[in-house]
């Protein structure tokens, strides 16, 4: 007992230890650092549609234009066919980052004097390819458009006496020079120069750049790219751009991880108060949970976002879910009068399923959230995936198997209270009475004014959309939207005259809590416009300005994704939840789903709040996290059907009391778990980022409505479908489900 003691205190140690450093390395996004993001759509010179090879030939050239501002761990990426976004967190100069991503690549070729004797109209467009040379070695093969000229230089340089041409990319007078870079040309990370040829003779055809035989494949690629994107007739249109003042992200930064800590401690106290020393191993399996989520996020270069951080505070309540599970189940069984070595052991075994289910389901939401999302959204999803693997190891694995070295001790096999927080009396008092928690409340019966509430909170919601609109944020009605910071008193009145001065057409202004204001115009402003707009505010009021544009093609493209994301989340539920119960199960859920998903955007629009792209990943986020509320009901459902009725149930009342009786022994784990999920989301909405601040208050609406749903919707709707069925043969499953094989886990479960 005392060895594993101090073997769990040291692991403590050694992960507090680490976990600043590994936070600090973090790769922080834009909302959090500062910085500059635009998404960019590559298209011929002339409005067509361009090819994927010169997509990726566009994006090889911009890589080497950030490097060349100096801008630390960039996020460049390609998105759909023809877009690419960029992200530069901590750049500075935002107009010098523009000009230098948005030109047009410019290929020339020159001589070792450095003057001009060819440009990139001599090829064909994207006419440089992966060739070999003589001996097949790896080389670059060039497709000549203007045979004439070309032949005409390469003939002069053959008789010259430096008989070389020298190939450069965004060639700058002044600052780059053949002589000064002869030494690192070739090396695509510190030069514009890509090449230098020695010519034998004048070229009338199309030609092969060997490099002496010295190329390698990756060279020769790399090679390929830069040319071809210097000589394709290319055009990058700014489609949405967004700027953050470092400032502004380091507050948001402070702020965020201050209420993460705060939420988290506030669950590790409510779990020791509830579970005892169970409850402290299980915080024990939180802190490695945060820890091994931050590493695996730095392993894969995850860029951690405001969103990323909601979602590894919604992961912590889905850790504690896995846990809070077993922990009833193992109460359950100890009130039944086993041992606690039995109890333990039983508690393990019937919880697996229902942990495994839940977080598949949830698992399901977050990929179709990473694959649909963009920017941010694409960010909350990549946490929450990392979440729910680490959560399954942590908490399904490595929790059990510490609790199972401290059971196997004997210390606590007379000691339930300390080990659980149930105490000996308690046990005594069930073996009496035999009393059922919960057992006056019947869930069925209650269900029509939960269902009340919920229809008078959906008119409400009706009714204010056709009234006053619903809120909308740019994303998905373009324009643009100007945040100021300012230590003076600015008036709305002064703020309607500056922009009537600056020619914008106001949307609308807010003054928001943590002391910012939110100013929304219906103009896609211009790079010249941002940058004026900067200058004037900063002017007028010394005000440090964000600014995000987004375009009506984006606009489109996210409503779009948003529909579809939402539609593939309720298929692929409705998909497993019949595989892995029945039909009847899955109609319970969706419409408990749908009733969440409506239910916060009721509420949304009667408070007028506003509805954002993060509001969509916030809402599909709920649907993953209620489905595993009503999954854990519908497992007990599932035994209590097989154990009393051998799915058989003869009568509707036989119905009423499976849907009751499995209620009555969620009704605690799901009021917990709901609690636990609680805490950190209202820390996030009291302490946190105003620009996460919408996003939190969906998570405290949706937590609401889906533990609601859970217990007085899903199943209710369920026992009315079954009730059709009795009487009717129980035709066997297609696939023949007995029930999910148990996982056997030595010392876990086994």
């Amino acid at each position: 007992m005392l060895l594993y003691s101090l073997l769990v205190i040291l692991l403590v140690g050694i992960l507090g230890y680490l976990l600043p450093s590994i936070i600090k390395n973090q790769k922080f996004g834009l909302d959090l650092k500062g910085g500059f993001e635009v998404l960019y759509e590559v298209k011929g010179l002339n409005g067509e549609s361009v090819s994927k090879d010169a997509v990726t030939s566009t994006y090889k050239t911009m890589m080497k234009r950030i490097d060349a501002l100096g801008v630390l761990e960039p996020v460049i990426t390609i998105e759909g066919n023809n877009r690419i976004r960029v992200q530069l967190a901590g750049v500075t100069d935002v107009l010098e980052a523009r000009e230098i991503l948005s030109k047009a690549a410019s290929l020339t070729f020159r001589d070792t004097n450095d003057k001009l004797l060819m440009t990139a109209e001599v090829l064909k467009s994207g006419g440089a390819k992966v060739g070999t040379d003589q001996k097949g070695r790896p080389a670059v093969s060039l497709s000549v458009n203007d045979k004439d000229k070309f032949y005409k230089v390469t003939k002069e340089i053959s008789e010259s006496t430096d008989n070389r041409i020298v190939i450069w990319l965004d060639f700058e007078d002044g600052k780059d020079s053949f002589k000064t870079e002869q030494n690192s040309c070739g090396n695509l990370d510190s030069s514009n120069c890509l090449s230098v040829a020695g010519v034998s003779q004048g070229f009338a055809s199309d030609v092969i750049i060997e490099g002496n035989g010295s190329f390698t494949k990756s060279q020769v690629t790399s090679l390929v790219e830069l040319i071809n994107s210097g000589s394709l007739p290319t055009k990058l249109t700014e489609l949405s751009s967004k700027t953050v003042e470092a400032s502004f992200g380091a507050q948001s930064l402070d702020k965020t991880m201050i209420a993460g800590i705060v939420g988290v401690v506030l669950i590790i106290v409510s779990m020791i108060a509830l579970y005892r020393f169970s409850g402290f191993i299980a915080t024990v399996g939180i802190i490695i949970y945060t820890v091994l989520t931050f590493a695996t996020n730095w392993l894969i270069g995850g860029v951690l976002t405001l969103p990323g951080i909601a979602a590894l505070v919604i992961g912590v309540g889905m850790a504690v879910d896995s846990n809070v599970i077993n922990f009833a189940r193992m109460k359950d069984e100890l009130l039944k009068g086993k041992s606690l070595k039995a109890s333990f052991k039983a508690g393990n075994k019937e919880s697996l399923a229902s942990i495994i289910d839940a977080n598949v389901t949830t698992l399901l939401v977050a990929v179709i959230l990473f694959i649909f999302g963009e920017s941010s959204v694409k960010g909350f999803a990549t946490m929450l995936i990392i979440s729910i693997f680490v959560t399954m190891f942590v908490m399904v694995f490595l929790v059990r198997l510490i609790l199972t070295k401290f059971v196997e001790t004997g210390y606590f096999d007379d000691k339930p209270n300390l080990f659980l927080g149930v105490s000996k009396k308690t046990i005594e008092k069930f073996q009496e009475n035999k009393i059922i928690p919960f057992s006056k409340i019947d869930f069925v019966k209650q269900a029509k004014w939960f269902v009340m509430i919920s229809v008078i909170i959906f008119v409400g919601g009706i009714i204010m959309t056709f009234s006053k609109g619903v809120n909308l944020g740019i994303e998905f009605k373009g324009g643009s939207d100007i945040t100021l910071k300012t230590e003076q008193t600015v008036k709305e009145s002064q703020l309607k005259n500056d922009l009537k001065e600056l020619n914008y057409s106001l949307e609308k202004i807010e003054f928001l809590s943590d002391g910012s204001i939110s100013i929304i115009v219906n103009d896609n402003l211009s790079e010249s416009q941002i940058d004026q707009a900067k200058q004037f505010f900063k002017e007028k009021y010394e005000a440090e300005t964000d600014i995000g544009v987004v375009s009506n093609v984006v606009k489109q493209e996210l409503v779009k994704n948003a529909f579809l994301a939402l539609l593939l989340a309720i298929v692929g539920i409705i998909l497993y939840v019949s595989v892995r119960f029945k039909f009847s199960y899955a109609v319970g859920a969706i419409v408990s789903l749908l009733h969440d998903a409506f239910f916060i955007f009721s509420l949304f629009a009667i408070l007028h709040l506003q509805i954002t792209s993060i509001f969509i990943a916030a809402v599909l986020s709920i649907i993953g996290y209620s489905i595993n509320d009503t999954i854990v009901t519908f497992d007990r459902m599932k035994e209590n059907l097989k154990l009393k009725y051998h799915n058989q149930p003869k009568k509707y009342e036989d119905l009423r009391d499976i849907v009751n009786l499995s209620l009555r022994q969620t009704f605690a784990r799901s009021i917990i778990t709901t609690f636990m999920t609680l805490l950190p989301v209202v820390s996030l909405i009291i302490l946190g980022s105003n620009e996460i601040f919408n996003f939190n208050i969906a998570l405290l609406f949706g937590l609401v409505a889906g533990v609601y749903s859970s217990l007085f919707m899903a199943s209710q709707l369920w026992m009315l479908l079954e009730k059709k069925q009795l009487g009717k043969k129980n035709h066997k499953k297609w696939y023949a489900e007995e029930g999910p094989e148990e996982l056997k886990v030595k010392g876990v479960n086994s």
